[in-house]
């Protein structure tokens, strides 16, 4: 379990490098992702840094990405991870940063030896109230 807790934080720190390939390479080279931004499903490409590039140069640094809360299942070579994480980032134009804490579930494999992400799914709960209003002003 030690290794995969390391592969998610790892992944989750170097996202405040920058480096979109460093991130990609900790994924299967296509992986299910099912992220924040629309649509439903993104098409995930491990092989292509492009997309994850073009959502950092939306900020003025790159984003920061704490994750908490991770409980961690194995059974063999499948591995699946929950986490509450939080990020934090400044978007390019703007003097003032947010926080947005999220689920995410990951689904791992043991690939030549090394774990993967195979599937990836972050959510925000919403209002059930009718309104249907993300509720981004949740913390743990």
């Amino acid at each position: 379990m030690n290794e995969i807790r390391e592969v998610i934080e790892r992944k989750a720190a170097l996202l405040e490098t920058g480096d979109a390939k460093a991130i990609l390479s900790y994924y299967t080279p296509t992986f299910v992702e099912y992220n924040l931004a629309p649509p439903l499903r993104q098409p995930g490409d491990a092989r292509d840094p492009g997309k994850l590039e073009a959502w950092m140069a939306t900020f003025e640094a790159p984003p920061r990405r704490e994750v908490t809360q991770l409980e961690i299942t194995v059974d063999g070579d499948v591995a699946f991870a929950t986490s509450i994480d939080c990020l934090s980032a400044v978007p390019r134009g703007s003097t003032e940063g947010f926080r947005l804490w999220f689920r995410v579930t990951l689904g791992l494999r043991r690939v030549d030896g090394r774990w993967l992400v195979v599937h990836e799914h972050e959510s925000v709960p919403f209002e059930m109230d009718g309104t249907f209003q993300a509720s981004i002003g949740l913390e743990p």
